[in-house]
């Protein structure tokens, strides 16, 4: 399927316009006008493709979720699951931030409200759920499965929030290495458990 380029750049315009003004103020706060002058485009042709700017937010959301999905499950992909077997060159979720970067600056701004957190909270522990099903490995039974799963999302976010905090100094590459060596330390999930 063709899509026009200059749906695309309506689109991409709109997303831009849309962090930006993330950055100043919250989403309830943006109105079409203000979103569709700092874009360029016309109120008519942002109605042709958006309702609200709550549905500019959300499309947008569900295009970095799908690929941060697929970040998040490649490494479990190739290697069945196996933890063990994994290396940092098959890790693309700092890959997946740094793609979308100035989404993440928003989400893990200290003056922006915690909302956003919680969406990608949500986002990365339905993930981990789905993954630990698909893979069929036992966790640790005396460990209640819903705390586990939030303390493994909460892990990774904790790793973007500290690069984040660190201006995204470090590498994609680095951020793999260190991922690794973090995995290999103690992971409730390795193979041979139950």
């Amino acid at each position: 399927m063709k899509h026009d380029l200059r749906v695309i750049k309506t689109q991409e315009s709109l997303r831009h316009a849309l962090l930006e003004l993330l950055k100043k103020k919250p989403l309830e706060d943006i109105s079409v006008a203000e979103l569709c002058r700092l874009a360029q485009i016309n109120r008519g042709t942002f109605y042709s493709h958006y309702k609200d700017v709550h549905e500019v937010f959300k499309r947008y959301l569900e295009v970095i979720v799908d690929d941060f999905r697929r970040a998040y499950e490649e490494p479990y992909l190739k290697t069945s699951f196996k933890i063990e077997k994994m290396s940092a060159d098959m890790i693309q979720i700092f890959h997946h931030v740094k793609k979308y970067q100035s989404f993440y600056q928003i989400v893990f701004d200290r003056q922006i409200p915690m909302m956003y957190y919680y969406l990608l909270f949500d986002t990365v522990r339905s993930f981990i759920q789905e993954s630990l099903e698909q893979s069929k490995l036992v966790p640790d039974s005396t460990v209640h499965i819903d705390y586990l799963i939030s303390y493994q999302s909460n892990a990774i976010l904790g790793l973007l929030m500290e690069w984040h905090r660190q201006d995204y100094q470090s590498s994609a590459e680095e951020l793999n290495e260190q991922l690794i060596m973090i995995l290999s330390l103690n992971s409730p999930f390795r193979a041979g458990r139950g």
